[in-house]
């Protein structure tokens, strides 16, 4: 039987041996598993070589500074885990966390691991609507917020529901720092199975609403050895990934892949993005290994890199497709390759150009270890040009979420032969992927997954607007920004007050990532046989800039209307 600790030490041994790592390599079984408790509390906290490094490292952009060992954070979390506990929280409770990159919210996250608590991310810029419908369909008993965060609440249905406050004494709230009182030493109430429920992530999709994406003991905190491998970790690593807290690329590479390693968790918090002062921290911290979004690597690439003596030693993209100029600027700065990889919330990383190997531009590596990776077509039959799709059954992978959580705690998409990712790709002959799109329209902008059919349900809540279409639009930094196509009711005129009606409708309604941020008032949309809005051909006009169309209308963008300007950051 394959332990965790076996499977951690073969990839770390066979890091730059892919053939034989991907050959050789086997997953843990099913077991009694509890990330926290069996690897972090047990190993990471207990061994005389990792207990004494470097667990968590936060900077802010002020020069302020927190530092937590392993053996310390252990013991921290170990406090809140009895604090929540002593509230009432139980196993299989459902609790919001909606934190930044404070030290709170990697003690909530191991805590409520230990007690066996099913945490719900969140992000800071999501709406109250949001939040109420995170609320009622995540069935939450608790919420551990900050203190900027509060107010949102007030008036949210939250009968029954745990508010607690961090950094900040609030009525109806219990300060988080009421933990301080609680004992650093947690006996578990029971064995954790493997097939516990952990996290829950609401993730766009092509539903009106976010969909529901259940994972467990085993899927993410297993699962991400495959992470691990791609990003190259290595214990004693110092590793910054930018991310926001809410999404999962965060469990992915700010949680699990770098504590799986024993490397440090490296995190510095600007309020506005400075590449300058980043770059200033990545030398001053001597970060070892960096994984951004494609959105901060072109920010990156405007400043003399050469004149920033990094000790980096990995480099890393994920999100997006990287544009080959910035990773030859890379290249030629640092001597670094940037290495894309490709994984979903519902998954861990499942394809990567791991260390050492042979890099194809444009593309984004070939299978991970532990992942069988079968491009197919509409029936599910091989193709050089399909989905990405994963077996189920004896060959699923651990890093497969459980399922989406439907009604009555239900699960589906995982329930068949294969699981069926919705991105399509070209494999190659030698097994490398080049992502080609979504085969549900969902798209990526500054590496945040929209959805368009949310936006349009959205839209559609406006009196003047009858019909809707959200295809990316192209955006010098952001790859794609999201641009509505919206057809007027009857009688309404497609005028810049109109235009500005709907921005506002959208700023109220929708998180700043994932706002409108240009709108084309048009006579009609255009549409197959059947009825079907033809997004591509939309997409199409975007990409090539086809203002001749006779589809096209008046356009506005955001950035147009000062009177938006208030509360419109993101």
């Amino acid at each position: 039987m394959t332990t965790f600790q076996e499977a951690r030490a073969f990839l770390l041994e066979n890091r730059t041996d892919y053939v034989h790592a991907v050959a050789r390599f086997r997953w843990p079984e099913h077991q009694p598993f509890n990330w926290a408790l069996d690897w972090f509390d047990a190993d990471l906290a207990r061994d005389p070589q990792s207990r004494d490094r470097l667990a968590l490292w936060i900077v802010e952009a002020t020069g302020e500074e927190e530092k937590l060992t392993f053996a310390e954070l252990s013991a921290r979390s170990n406090q809140t885990a009895n604090f929540l506990r002593g509230l009432g929280l139980r196993r299989g409770d459902a609790l919001l966390l909606l934190l930044g990159n404070v030290v709170p919210l990697w003690e909530t996250m191991l805590a409520a691991m230990k007690l066996g608590v099913v945490v719900i991310p969140a992000s800071t810029l999501l709406t109250p609507d949001e939040l109420q419908d995170r609320l009622d369909r995540g069935r939450v008993r608790a919420v551990v917020a900050a203190a900027d965060q509060l107010a949102k609440f007030d008036g949210l249905a939250s009968d029954g529901v745990l508010r607690i406050a961090v950094g900040a004494k609030r009525n109806g709230w219990i300060a988080h720092d009421g933990k301080e009182a609680a004992a650093s030493t947690f006996a578990p109430d029971g064995v954790t199975q493997s097939s516990d429920p952990m996290l829950l992530y609401f993730t766009s999709g092509t539903t009106a609403k976010p969909k529901l994406v259940l994972h467990d003991h085993r899927s993410y905190p297993v699962g991400h050895l495959s992470t691990m491998y791609w990003i190259g970790l290595q214990p004693g690593d110092i590793h910054l990934n930018i991310s926001s807290p809410g999404w999962a690329k965060h469990a992915w590479s700010c949680f699990f892949a770098p504590w799986n390693a024993g490397a440090t968790v490296f995190v510095f918090n600007q309020p506005r993005f400075d590449a300058k002062n980043l770059l200033a921290t990545l030398v001053r911290c001597r970060v070892t290994t960096l994984c951004a979004p494609p959105t901060v690597w072109r920010f990156l690439i405007q400043e003399k890199l050469a004149d920033y003596k990094v000790a980096l030693r990995e480099v890393c993209g994920a999100g997006e497709p990287l544009n080959p100029e910035v990773i030859e600027q890379v290249q030629a700065a640092w001597g670094l390759t940037i290495r894309d990889g490709y994984g979903q919330t519902e998954t861990t990383a499942l394809a990567g150009n791991s260390p050492g190997q042979p890099i194809k531009p444009g593309s984004m590596g070939r299978p991970l270890p532990g992942f069988r990776v079968i491009v197919a077509d509409a029936d599910g039959n091989p193709a050089k040009e399909g989905e990405v799709t994963l077996p189920l059954g004896a060959a699923r992978p651990a890093g497969l979420m459980c399922g989406y959580q439907i009604e009555g705690g239900r699960l589906s998409g995982t329930d068949g032969a294969i699981y069926r990712s919705g991105d399509v790709v070209f494999v190659d002959d030698d097994g490398y992927l080049t992502f080609v799109g979504r085969a549900d329209d969902v798209f990526k902008s500054s590496d945040y997954r929209i959805s368009p059919f949310e936006l349009e349900s959205i839209l559609l809540e406006h009196d003047l607007v009858a019909e809707a279409a959200v295809v990316p639009s192209p955006d010098a930094l952001r790859l794609a920004v999201p641009k509505a196509y919206a057809l007027l009711v009857a009688g309404a005129e497609p005028s810049r007050d109109t235009a500005l009606s709907i921005f506002r409708h959208v700023q109220a309604r929708l998180a700043p990532f994932k706002r409108i941020r240009r709108l084309e008032l048009v006579t009609e949309l255009p549409k197959t046989i059947s009825g079907k809005i033809r997004r591509v051909q939309l997409r199409r006009l975007e990409q090539e800039d086809d203002r001749a169309s006779p589809l096209r209308g008046a356009e506005f963008r955001e950035e147009e209307f000062p009177e938006l300007k208030e509360g419109a950051a993101g």
